[in-house]
């Protein structure tokens, strides 16, 4: 199957990143939002990471962003949104209502050679299959913050999933420049997160212990095994919004689990939700470096 035509739904930090890589790619791609509002926060993103991946990757330079731009378009009318869609790929919050509430709505509206992706990143596939009206057409495809930098795209099919789209997916990651991971079988968190998950709540247990602050925990880590970031750095990256949803899908009564809760919603209050706003647990450039 050719894909040409793409809809991502959702055009928060890592649907915005989809849809730009995307269309920078050469593909004609719909983005989707809830709300005039989003869409416009998703229209600054694109300026923003835009400038970001022209500096970083070297084979696209300013005038293929602006190519890419002119394939990209914003949409608040989801059946509009994937009704020539060759692929979707939804990126909307991790709440489960929500995502078979969309989906519903793409399986009544999208044509019927349509390939359904989730990127979610804690729900597995098979959780909301049956949403789509199509399970042998939906799989998850998952990728990291920073698309073009941490070019990993996991490609995880539910037990229902055809293998064929499998590779279908596949081929389409590496057209986008990714490097595709493709899981024999569900498992909740992917390669990644599998590994990242128990990374970050070791961070958290340190902090919401009172035995570190956050900068010695990431400075410890990477003075002593070299590696380029430790766990609250990654946390700004990923998003604290994101760590929160991803901490209620992970119920825990421990008394530090409670006092590290309670510490991010206290900075998401502020507006303090990790690098896209410029101040989490450390402070960032407009590129994302740490300057306090």
């Amino acid at each position: 199957m050719e894909i040409n035509k793409v809809a991502v739904l959702g055009a928060g930090v890592l649907g915005s990143q989809i849809a730009l890589v995307t269309a920078i790619r050469g593909f004609e791609v719909v983005s989707w939002d809830i709300s005039e509002e989003a869409v416009e926060a998703a229209s600054q993103r694109y300026d923003k990471f835009g400038h970001r991946i022209a500096a970083e990757v070297d084979d696209i330079d300013e005038r293929a962003v602006a190519e890419g731009r002119s394939r990209l378009s914003l949409t608040t009318d989801l059946a509009a949104a994937v009704r020539d869609a060759d692929l979707v790929i939804e990126a909307v919050p991790e709440n489960l209502a929500i995502k078979r509430e969309v989906w519903a709505k793409v399986g009544a509206a999208a044509p019927a050679r349509a390939i359904f992706a989730t990127n979610t990143s804690t729900l597995l596939p098979s959780d909301f299959a049956e949403a789509t009206g199509r399970a042998e057409q939906f799989l998850a495809l998952h990728f990291a913050n920073l698309i073009w930098k941490n070019n990993t795209a996991e490609v995880m099919p539910h037990k229902g999933t055809d293998p064929a789209y499998v590779d279908i997916l596949g081929e389409f990651a590496e057209r986008i420049g990714m490097v595709p991971i493709k899981l024999k079988k569900e498992q909740p968190g992917y390669v990644l997160n599998t590994l990242l998950v128990p990374f970050l709540e070791a961070g958290m247990y340190l902090v919401g212990s009172d035995i570190a602050e956050p900068a010695d925990v990431d400075l410890d880590w990477r003075n002593s095994t070299g590696s380029p970031m430790g766990p609250f750095e990654t946390i700004d990256m990923i998003g604290l919004r994101t760590v929160k949803a991803v901490r209620e899908t992970r119920p825990n009564d421990a008394e530090w689990y409670k006092n590290f809760g309670a510490l991010v919603d206290s900075m998401i209050e502020k507006g303090h939700v990790g690098q896209e706003a410029g101040q989490g647990f450390f402070t960032y450039d407009d590129d994302g470096n740490i300057v306090g």
